[in-house]
């Protein structure tokens, strides 16, 4: 089996518990507060650790307290540092109510940005599947991304843009999606940047463009897979939600993780539901 290569953020999350965002001007007091590792390529990469899949994450870690977080816990987990920035780390201020629902407020810093020449010390030929969120696409100005995707279309690329796929600069975005990315996007998400208010339509109408499979995540509703040859719905595990940090990651976290043992798709989302289900019933972002 070939490795996972996980691009994208290793960072602090600032977890506050509280039991309402609070509205402009009014005031809400905090019920807890810790910090913890997370991140969405370490995420991934945790899910593809547990599961025992071969990967590299390819995460800059930088200066800094939080870097210096990053840092002690890649040395406590004894995960090697592929990338260090002399850049600032930022953090992720995780929000999370009495609905278990998470509000993302991000400093970006050293995590998002890449430097063409970091890719030098890779051989695209260890890996057979590739990982990228939408946060680093949406910082990668010069393309260095996109840029090594494309000079390696062996990939089996798994795109997870996530809230922010709109705000990634539109001809940038595309080209990351004529790659033929396996795209893993909810519903709110996908509705959005389609312009469409129907799921089959939905996901019908961005399979034009990337011409591979689409898995989009419904909550408590499940999962839905697409390909322009069969679409099928997958329920989801019944379960109390203590927080929904890192439901999405540890999703698509598994679907490479099965796919890369061969697994068939509805096998794959079964088990991803499985995952995700158990994520949202703990506290933080990873089993």
């Amino acid at each position: 089996m070939k490795k996972t290569l996980v691009i994208g953020s290793s960072v602090c999350d600032v977890i506050i518990r509280l039991h309402r965002i609070p509205q402009v001007s009014r005031d809400e007091n905090i019920i807890h507060q810790e910090l913890s590792i997370g991140g969405c390529a370490y995420n991934v990469a945790h899910i593809l650790d547990n599961m025992h899949c071969p990967y590299d994450l390819f995460s800059p870690v930088g200066q800094g307290i939080y870097g210096d977080f990053v840092r002690k816990h890649f040395k406590e987990k004894k995960i090697p540092i592929m990338i260090e920035s002399q850049q600032k780390n930022g953090c992720c201020y995780c929000l999370v109510d009495d609905s278990g629902e998470r509000t993302f407020i991000c400093e970006h810093g050293a995590e998002y940005f890449y430097q063409a020449s970091w890719f030098d010390q890779l051989d695209a030929n260890n890996y057979q599947q590739v990982y990228v969120c939408g946060l680093e696409i949406e910082e990668d100005h010069d393309e260095v991304i996109i840029q090594f995707l494309a000079s390696h279309p062996h990939l089996t690329i798994y795109f997870a843009p996530g809230p922010r796929i709109n705000a990634i600069e539109r001809k940038r975005l595309m080209k990351l999606l004529y790659l033929h990315p396996i795209v893993h996007l909810n519903q709110q998400e996908i509705f959005e940047f389609t312009k469409q208010n129907d799921l089959s339509i939905a996901c019908a109408s961005l399979y034009q463009i990337t011409q591979a499979p689409i898995i989009v995540t419904l909550g408590k509703d499940g999962c839905y897979y697409y390909d322009e040859k069969t679409s099928f719905h997958t329920p989801s595990i019944k379960t109390t939600v203590v927080d929904t940090i890192g439901a999405g990651d540890s999703h698509i976290g598994t679907i490479i993780a099965c796919r890369s043992q061969d697994m068939n798709w509805p096998d794959c989302l079964i088990k991803a539901n499985q995952i995700a289900s158990l994520v949202v019933s703990q506290k933080g972002s990873t089993l």
